[in-house]
């Protein structure tokens, strides 16, 4: 099997699915990479080595179906959804190997209450907090907090949905009404299933970073860290969103704090994962506040980010099937190995996100720009190719990134110059990623 070509699917069709496409692509071990309809742009980017599921394959059983009869080896799960909703479990029933967590496993993202309950029952750092499927009984006890100094930190407190949102599901509320409005927006249906339960946390002050490790359920290893960018606008501003930009490696990280991390989240994680009969395989990608009394867990994502994914992949010297296959049959032997490179990456949306944004508008420049350098790669996430020409079609439709670079002032120059070369009238980005 060492030297065997193998044959991959990839679950996802987003600019995260293109960054890994275009990492899968690369390695002498792919024979051929399965892949669904996403954007149209990870089929040229896969070019000879690419083969589309078809359409008609709608269930995770019929998918399990076409893994055998096309003698898949290794299947990886870019998005979380299809985790939560047990794909692993269907195609790991059929005898072939998934990078990615089983369902019972992926509740520590498709379940906030769920995962905050781990954390505390294994004495893993995170914020205080309280559990609420009642509206009524959550807004009380948001006064009852406010009134005794609870929320005192700032001012604020924070209002999550239990369920998947898409990254928008969080409110951090300046004052009690904010609170209140958030509460109401959530259980209004607002964010569907997802906001019948919520938390309610206390504020953590600090500083705040991604850091990732992979796992094969019984040992984990560190996967890189990344700084993100989720409100809308420059400054911090406007509405979460599922991320307008990033940068590789975190300006927190440092070989102390990863040691940190590793001891008192990463590993104790991995065991409680074990004793819950439910061992862990995959990305775990941390939310991380650096408070005054060390690192605590914000979320546990079970998936790469998008856009962190963009940043943190073309660090990687690993050979990514190799590596992620040892993952997915529980025999992860080889170390993880990051350049000492920076990466960044620009989101460019469609004007109108995170809420109501229209498709169809045509994307012009992308051939002149990807000739700007060989260190600037325009991973696509919402486009349609019609007529030879790229159309916008989602909300986050671009990630223009810069690769190989030696200071993010360096990766952050390269980006920008790139966008500049892009005319999309209809899009907006943010300035200030990696200022």
């Amino acid at each position: 099997m060492k030297n065997k070509k193998r044959n991959i699917l990839l679950i996802g069709g987003g600019g995260r699915e293109h960054a890994l496409a275009d990492k899968i692509r690369k390695s002498p071990l792919l024979g051929k990479l399965h892949m669904g309809r996403g954007c149209d742009a990870m089929a040229k980017t896969v070019g000879e080595f690419g083969e589309i599921v078809p359409q008609a394959i709608g269930t995770y059983e019929q998918l399990a179906d076409y893994c055998v009869e096309e003698k898949i080896d290794l299947v990886i799960v870019g998005p979380e959804v299809p985790l939560v909703k047990g794909i692993a479990n269907k195609i790991r029933a059929v005898n072939i190997p998934v990078f990615g967590p089983t369902q019972a496993a992926a509740q520590l993202e498709g379940s906030k209450i769920w995962m905050k309950q781990i954390l505390q029952k294994y004495n893993i750092p995170t914020a205080k907090f309280a559990c609420f499927d009642d509206a009524d009984e959550a807004k009380q006890y948001v006064r009852d907090e406010y009134k005794n100094g609870y929320a005192s930190n700032q001012g604020k407190i924070v209002i999550k949905t239990d369920g998947l949102a898409a990254g928008k599901g969080v409110v951090i509320a300046e004052d009690l009404e904010s609170a209140l409005t958030a509460i109401d927006e959530a259980v209004s249906g607002k964010f569907g299933d997802a906001g019948k339960k919520l938390v309610i946390e206390e504020f953590m002050a600090g500083e705040e970073f991604s850091y990732f490790a992979i796992s094969d359920g019984s040992k984990a290893q560190f996967f890189g860290t990344a700084q993100d960018y989720k409100r809308a606008y420059d400054g911090d501003k406007g509405l979460n969103t599922g991320g307008m930009g990033a940068f590789s490696p975190a300006k927190q990280e440092t070989d102390a704090l990863n040691q940190e991390i590793d001891e008192t989240i990463l590993q104790p994680l991995v065991k409680a994962m074990q004793e819950e009969g439910m061992p862990y395989c995959g990305i775990l990608f941390f939310g991380i506040m650096l408070t005054a009394e060390g690192a605590k867990v914000i979320e546990i994502n079970i998936r790469m980010g998008d856009p962190e994914c963009q940043v943190i992949l073309p660090r990687l010297q690993n050979d990514i099937i190799s590596l992620f296959e040892q993952a997915a049959q529980g025999d992860l032997r080889d170390e993880v190995q990051l350049d000492d490179s920076v990466a960044l990456t620009v989101v460019m949306a469609a004007k109108g996100y995170p809420q109501s944004y229209q498709k169809g508008s045509i994307i012009r420049g992308l051939d002149k720009a990807e000739k700007i350098s060989k260190d600037g790669v325009i991973y696509h996430a919402g486009t349609k190719l019609i007529e030879g020409h790229y159309h916008a079609n989602g909300g986050r439709v671009l990630n223009i990134t810069a690769i190989n670079q030696k200071t993010l002032a360096e990766a952050r120059n390269l980006a920008y110059n790139i966008i500049n070369e892009i005319d999309w009238q209809e899009g907006f980005y943010r300035t200030d990623i990696g200022e």
